[in-house]
């Protein structure tokens, strides 16, 4: 297990760990990084009346051990989420630095995303789902949840296409330390 104090540290410094496929844990700080910026998400008007229609249950800290292994198991992740990794932010989960947001369909776990919380930023990790639209939808209870506690900061490692359609973009990675620097200048609650 990486110890919290140095997983804590790293992403103060700007670093995350993934498994690599010869089991050791490697560390990154893309340049450029991706953030989407909590004042430019955007929602579709078809996502936006999905959400609207209450179909999922929004619930966070429910679930995060079975948030990740459904993160884990997603064919396109690969590998990075070892045992050793699970364990980490198990135990970050544990010290309240790590949260889920997941998608309930009656008592069924559907869609989910987990990532660490330090002072006024959210650094997402991973996200899943088994239901169509459900990873959105999650998504969007996650914006909504950061912006309503005043959060700066929404690193999401890296730009993919699917995230640009919410409005993300790639920064240098020094802007992206210097608004990392800014945001854990202040606590605010998840």
């Amino acid at each position: 297990m990486i110890p919290p104090p140095l997983l804590i540290r790293a992403y103060r410094e700007g670093l995350f760990p993934m498994a690599m496929e010869d089991g050791e844990i490697g560390w990154f700080s893309p340049d450029p990084r991706g953030v989407i910026p909590l004042d430019a998400f955007h929602v579709s008007s078809r996502l936006r009346r999905l959400v609207r229609q209450g179909r999922f249950r929004i619930e966070a800290d429910r679930a995060f051990g079975e948030v990740m292994r459904a993160c884990a198991t997603r064919p396109d992740e690969g590998t990075w989420i070892s045992a050793e990794i699970a364990d980490s932010y198990a135990e970050l989960h544990r010290l309240g630095r790590a949260h889920s947001v997941e998608a309930w369909l009656d008592d069924t776990l559907v869609g989910g995303l987990y990532g660490v919380h330090l002072g006024a930023a959210f650094f997402g990790e991973s996200m899943f789902h088994d239901v169509t639209d459900a990873s959105k939808v999650v998504l969007v209870a996650l914006v909504d949840r950061l912006r309503r506690h005043e959060f700066e900061l929404l690193d999401v490692q890296w730009l993919t296409p699917h995230l640009a359609t919410f409005g993300a973009i790639e920064i240098p990675r020094r802007v992206y330390l210097q608004k990392l620097k800014r945001a854990l200048e202040r606590e605010v609650r998840f």
